[in-house]
């Protein structure tokens, strides 16, 4: 059972990282430009650079590539510990099962988990594409809609809310980040799950959300200094 639970974790972050690699604003500034969106703006390959050098369209194709790539990890992570350890007691039909105890063996939160940071880390530090990736937002939205899709609306809601009062992108991406395991914390609480599944499932949302807020310190200094680039501005 170790050597499997180990096979297992391995595939997963090996998956998770090779699919996190695949950068979307960069593939489709590629194909529908002839260029690079990281030669450009932010010179980062996330959402907000392709809509503010390209437009709205092949934002759109980002977004969904990229929400969709961390959605097909972290499924891809259940899949991996399903066939692996499915004989080993794990029960994959209630997601509120402990991470691990003698009655209910390995829950699927560890391979859900495990995907979704490597799914981040892999875009952040892309291996196709030398290791100059986005910063990870979309990304940790596609793995909160696979994990705790409620949660992932109540963020998207106050997202939206921000960017709509403020105009700062960069903004409403740290704040999410930070309520990020707040939110997967009271979810959890209030679902009942139990001590093992609540710390592991927080902690890895911990996790992610520091990776986000980390590669978004040059924002955090300029909206310290009042000059962060407001959506729409004029340069």
């Amino acid at each position: 059972m170790v050597k499997n639970i180990l096979l297992a974790c391995v595939l997963t972050a090996a998956g998770g990282y090779l699919l996190g690699s695949i950068l979307f604003g960069v593939l489709i500034s590629k194909v529908m430009y002839n260029d690079d969106v990281r030669n450009h703006g932010s010179g980062n390959a996330g959402m907000t650079n392709v809509l503010r050098t390209y437009g709205k369209l092949p934002a759109v194709f980002t977004t969904l590539g990229d929400v969709g790539k961390s959605v097909a990890a972290v499924n891809l992570g259940r899949f991996i510990f399903d066939a692996l350890l499915s004989g080993t007691g794990a029960a994959w039909q209630n997601p509120l099962d402990p991470v691990c105890g003698a009655d209910a063996g390995v829950s699927p939160y560890l391979g859900v988990y495990l995907a979704a940071i490597f799914a981040v880390l892999g875009h952040l530090y892309p291996l196709y594409f030398g290791f100059k990736g986005g910063k990870g937002v979309l990304v940790g939205a596609g793995a909160a809609l696979a994990t705790e899709p409620l949660v992932c609306a109540v963020l998207l809601a106050i997202f939206l809310i921000e960017v709509a009062v403020t105009r700062i992108v960069s903004l409403g991406s740290i704040i999410i980040a930070a309520l990020y395991p707040v939110g997967t914390l009271i979810n959890l609480i209030a679902r009942g799950a139990n001590l093992p599944t609540i710390l592991f499932s927080t902690i890895c949302c911990v996790i992610m959300a520091a990776m986000v807020i980390w590669l978004h310190r040059s924002n955090i200094e300029r909206l310290k200094n009042g000059t962060e680039y407001r959506f729409g501005q004029k340069k």
